[in-house]
């Protein structure tokens, strides 16, 4: 069973600039072609591929227009969905790993050919630069992005370290287009960081799920234990965390649970899709190496926890906050997190290419969809004293977002262009937000309700 895991699996939130995505690498054979494949509609890709070598204004190369076919029939499928050339495969590697070149930005599809900011990486270039999440790029290099593909513009951001590129972003109330010129850089992300924020409290946050990051929050939370052996409380910070490794939601869950507690299962078409995983070291060792979590002080799984999401928080976190909302080991406070429950697996294809399909969705524990809905905090709370939020894409806004199908799917509702004009100045108003900071209002409120004081709801 662990073997299985350790050769596949990716649970992603979606397009990355710099970063990595989140899902399983796949060693399996591939499943023998169905017998009925339809030849008909074969011989008129046939017919379109040879009308396009005839006739087309100019000559188009035979490789070109094979990847572009593949392409688009992969990417057609669903968001997540997406065919990987030489470089984005060997950059997907590089990104689980923790460390890669680019920008330090995680994008998905805006509006009206746009590609908008997620979430800059800490310490990145981006995040330096100031560029801010709800951000939308409209230019690379003065080249616009309309009509072009999230994948093409991807590939436009990356490049040799040391080397420029130039960002054309509108930002909300901004009366004119703000540029940006970045070099790129090796960005290295530290997944885990955490502190003692006062006597008996400590605050964890995980930024990505990476192939480090079980053994980093093993070292952290040894680390804090050291530092204050009477913890009364702890929160776990997943706030703008888009996923990563499945092994790596695994293990940080079971950092909290007992040893032979589901954290999730996933069902697809495949026989190797529908699989349940426990908070045991097969599930989340990536080496042969001892168990990263004995090291862990047992404590850890009895001390009162909070976790914080926001609609940042994406698939690898929504495992996480939904084992240990399954369990009511944690109290969930923020807001509904992202919503993708769909799991990812890369398939290698011949000379270093790869598809990276969606194969499955995951369930919590209860046997909750995530997909297309999220994870509904326990506490509501909002992301600013003033009762501020930030406007953000979540899966039920994608096109060709699969669907949940455990529950009907509610329509996603959208502010007013009044309401949106409104939030968008109060955002500008506001400074950015540093997680852990003194003035970090959600955190503030997470240490209250751990001390059973009153905790401010959101408005």
């Amino acid at each position: 069973m662990g073997s299985k895991l350790k050769g596949a699996g990716l649970v992603a939130l979606g397009a990355v600039a710099g970063v990595a995505v989140s899902m399983q690498f796949s060693a399996l054979a591939q499943k023998p072609a169905d017998a009925s494949i339809p030849t008909e509609e074969l011989r008129q890709l046939a017919s379109v591929y040879g009308l396009i070598k005839s006739d087309y204004v100019e000559r188009v190369d035979d490789r070109k227009l094979l990847n572009d076919a593949i392409s688009g029939m992969v990417g057609a499928l669903d968001p997540h969905s997406a065919y990987l050339d030489q470089r984005a495969y060997k950059e997907l590697r590089e990104g689980t790993a923790g460390k890669f070149t680019g920008l330090g930005i995680e994008i998905g599809q805006g509006d009206e050919g746009a590609i908008r900011i997620v979430a800059p990486i800490e310490d990145s270039p981006a995040w330096r630069a100031g560029i801010k999440a709800g951000d939308l790029i409209t230019r690379i290099d003065g080249v616009p992005l309309q009509g072009l593909a999230v994948d093409d513009a991807i590939k436009r951001m990356r490049g040799e370290p040391h080397t420029k590129v130039t960002l054309t972003i509108v930002r909300a109330d901004e009366p004119q287009p703000l540029t940006f010129t970045i070099a790129r850089e090796e960005v290295v992300q530290k997944s885990v960081k955490g502190r003692i924020v006062e006597p008996g409290y400590a605050w964890v946050r995980v930024s990505q799920f990476q192939e480090p990051t079980v053994d980093d929050l093993a070292a952290k939370l040894a680390q804090l234990h050291k530092q204050d052996p009477e913890l009364k409380g702890v929160v776990l910070d997943l706030r703008n965390d888009p996923g990563g490794l499945l092994q790596g939601a695994i293990g940080v869950a079971a950092a909290f649970l007992p040893r032979e507690a589901q954290i999730v299962s996933t069902n697809g078409q495949l026989a190797d899709s529908r699989q349940e995983y426990y908070a045991r070291p097969e599930y989340y060792q990536l080496k042969g190496d001892a168990d990263p979590l004995a090291r862990v002080p047992e404590q850890f799984k009895r001390v009162p926890l909070v976790v914080l999401v926001n609609t940042g928080s994406a698939s690898a976190s929504e495992i996480v906050a939904g084992a240990l909302q399954d369990y009511q080991r944690a109290i969930i406070m923020g807001s509904q997190t992202f919503g993708k429950g769909s799991v990812q697996t890369i398939r290698p294809l011949l000379n270093d290419t790869a598809v990276k399909l969606t194969t499955a969705r995951y369930y919590t524990p209860k046997g909750r969809s995530i997909q297309a809905l999220g994870i509904k905090p326990d506490v509501p709370v909002d992301e600013t004293a003033d009762g501020g939020e930030v406007l953000r894409v979540r899966e039920a806004d994608l096109v060709r977002h699969l669907a949940n199908d455990k529950v009907h799917e509610a329509a996603t509702s959208h502010a007013s262009a009044a309401a949106e004009a409104r939030l968008a100045a109060a955002e500008r108003r506001r400074k950015p937000l540093e997680y852990g900071a003194a003035d970090d209002f959600q955190l503030v409120q997470a240490l209250n309700q751990l001390k059973g004081l009153p905790v401010t709801l959101a408005r």
